[in-house]
């Protein structure tokens, strides 16, 4: 197993190509099986209920539609394997997508995710671990990753090609019991210092739209509950089941009332591999929440706090313009 972060480099936006007839049909038949249903997650709702009900499996004599579009197209196989293993991204700094457990080898959604990835395709899997998102996605610009794990984001989408999400993750503030601060209204003001972890989905987030607040940025998810009471920071954001686990016997800290933003985790896949490998990812997350694959890995891990997201159209990439 590899256990090296990638290294950031910039890279301009290309034009891509019109996808190909057999990537839309690939669309068309994840749709047809009940794997889309055209609506796309938004950042202000939180969908919790059950994922659409798993489809019928094939007649013994019948070739499942996504395996036997890869037979008639490998060249797909190639643009997200073109070393002959399909190199998967992980972060676990994120304590609901990935773990390490006591032997340091990595396990949750992601894993799982990356696996049915690599069977679908007839490869092996390299999972390179990574210990937050800024460096997840360092790895994959810098070439050494096929595809990853990520918040769904304008500014990674520059590179990346996201597929809609699987799931939906809260973002929430925490203060101190003695804090003035009650509502989330209150965070952006002048006086007030804002905790997050560098590179993470909340870190773009509250970038873009804290207009008045200090944004101090830690070294990593993982540290910015110390960071927020070793400096005295106002403010601390991040990931709900995060800051809960990191306060967890802490009777001087809490929660404020209600999350700023739904992060919406997705699979994506290096822009430069064409618009076909877009597509297929895509459509490949889609059949995962419809054949309850995700829901079922989110139960067997115990994760609590997050929700599968809903289906969307496979076709429709979720950066795009309504």
């Amino acid at each position: 197993m590899k256990l090296a972060p990638g290294i950031p480099v910039c890279v301009r936006r290309k034009k891509q190509p019109s996808v190909p007839k057999w990537v839309a049909v690939l669309a068309t038949l994840a749709v047809s099986a009940g794997y889309g249903g055209g609506a796309t997650a938004q950042t202000s709702a939180m969908q919790t209920t059950a994922p659409a009900p798993r489809t019928s499996p094939p007649a013994a004599n019948q070739t499942p539609p996504q395996k036997e579009l890869i037979k008639m197209h490998p060249e797909i196989v190639k643009a997200f394997a073109p070393t002959g293993v399909l190199r998967a991204s992980l972060n676990v700094g994120n304590p609901v997508l990935a773990n390490l457990d006591a032997n340091g080898k990595p396990f949750g959604i992601s894993i799982d995710l990356a696996r049915k990835l690599a069977e679908r395709l007839g490869v092996e899997l390299e999972m390179i671990v990574n210990e937050t998102a800024g460096k997840s996605v360092a790895t994959m610009e810098s070439g050494k990753a096929d595809v990853g794990f990520f918040a769904i984001d304008p500014e990674r989408g520059k590179d990346i090609s996201f597929t809609a999400p699987y799931v939906l993750i809260e973002g929430y503030y925490l203060v101190r019991n003695t804090s003035p601060i009650a509502s989330n209204a209150q965070v952006d003001m002048p006086s007030v210092k804002v905790v997050v972890g560098k590179g993470s989905a909340y870190d773009l987030f509250l970038t873009r739209h804290i207009k008045q607040a200090e944004i101090v940025r830690a070294e990593s998810s993982q540290a910015v509950v110390r960071t927020f009471l070793d400096q005295g920071i106002d403010v601390a954001a991040g990931v709900k089941q995060q800051l809960e686990a990191d306060t967890h016997g802490m009777d001087n800290v809490r929660l404020l009332g209600e999350r700023f933003m739904v992060i919406r985790q997705a699979m994506g896949v290096p822009k430069s591999r064409g618009p076909e490998a877009a597509a297929f990812l895509r459509a490949f997350v889609e059949e995962m929440k419809a054949a309850a694959v995700v829901q079922d890995s989110m139960t067997r891990h115990g994760i609590r706090g997050a929700g599968v997201a809903p289906a969307a159209d496979p076709a429709q990439d979720p950066l795009a313009a309504p």
